[in-house]
């Protein structure tokens, strides 16, 4: 693998996630589809290798618009008792659209902030004795 010798100025990691920029050098695009990061940076040929958010852009995402929905569910549930199909028509599809627009957003600064603060997969160092 060839070293990279080339300076990159510094990039702020939550802006270039939150505009799915490169990590590097924060003009490239981070994503080739909706949530598929890109192989590598088109700009500064940044391979994309280390990138793994994983569930937790989904946990956040879920977890806040979760409480959200369920919240405005009770409110007009208590306040005005609609018919169920009310509830289903408005909550249904709020709730996809609620969840799905942050995603990508949460993503690419995950990633972003990955690579920033340089994370990696965790290791046990057993070389020395206590």
């Amino acid at each position: 693998m060839m070293d990279d010798k080339a300076t990159w100025p510094p990039v702020e990691p939550i802006a270039a996630g939150l505009k799915g920029r490169c990590p590097r050098c924060g003009e490239g695009r981070l994503f080739s589809g909706f949530l598929t990061v890109a192989k590598r940076c088109g700009v500064c040929g940044l391979e994309n290798d280390f990138a793994d958010a994983g569930d937790g852009p989904a946990v956040f995402v879920m977890l806040i618009m979760g409480f959200v929905v369920v919240g405005l569910a009770l409110w007009l549930e208590l306040s005005y008792a609609p018919p169920l199909w009310l509830h289903f028509l408005l909550w249904i599809p709020l709730a996809i659209v609620l969840c799905l627009v942050p995603l990508r957003l949460m993503k690419g600064v995950l990633i972003t902030l990955q690579y920033a603060n340089k994370a990696a997969e965790g290791r046990l160092d057993r070389g020395h004795d206590r």
